[in-house]
């Protein structure tokens, strides 16, 4: 059960910039058609760069590459993420993009969710560990469907409060938008720090 292991970083895919934007387009004017769209985009994004990741690890193992060179690369994408991570902890102010998204039309969101989702520095770095992990550990792609589908759910969580709570998510998603921006780093250090743990214990085990 190795999607077990990775699923603990679909915190990591979602947090910033990536739930703040569903939650505004939660928000927006045609709100249910721009959410669609943007989930839409990540479903396609997100599954690319997995599997690409995944057929290149695997590839390079079946060539002879040792487990520790493909656990090694692991490794290095997730520090980079991490450090990325760290150094925009402080940016008070959200990307100038997000100020588009309350008037948003359902292609800008879709280009938005397959953009954000797919190759945003943290995320690609994400997706491409997730991919390099299951294929180091002989894991079948499948195992990868969970973490795809835990990530696009998460990302139509707000939609989905709109459609079930109405006028109370409407008050309650500016608090949650307002606490993510300022803590969602801490929570994806800590995730990566844990998935960190995880490929030096492939590599020194």
């Amino acid at each position: 059960m190795k999607f077990l292991e990775v699923l603990p970083l679909v915190f990591v895919m979602i947090g910033g910039p990536q739930i703040l934007s569903a939650i505004f387009l939660a928000t927006s004017e045609n709100w249910r058609r721009n959410s669609a769209a943007f989930v839409g985009g990540a479903a396609i994004s997100i599954p690319l760069v997995v599997t690409v990741a995944y057929v290149f690890s695997a590839s390079a193992t079946e060539q002879g590459e040792p487990n520790t060179t493909v656990s090694t690369i692991v490794l290095v994408a997730l520090l980079l993420a991490m450090v990325h991570t760290y150094q925009t902890r402080e940016e008070a102010e959200p990307p100038r993009w997000m100020g588009k998204l309350e008037t948003a039309t359902p292609r800008f969101s879709f280009r938005l969710g397959f953009l954000l989702m797919g190759f945003f520095p943290t995320d690609i770095l994400t997706s491409v560990a997730v991919g390099s992990y299951l294929a180091a550990r002989n894991a079948p792609w499948t195992d990868a469907v969970p973490f795809i589908l835990l990530t696009l759910l998460a990302l139509a969580l707000p939609s989905l409060a709109l459609v079930a709570f109405g006028k109370r998510a409407e008050t309650f998603l500016p608090k949650v938008r307002a606490w993510m921006n300022s803590h969602s780093w801490i929570v994806n250090e800590i995730v990566l720090l844990l998935f960190v743990a995880m490929s030096l214990n492939n590599l020194l085990g």
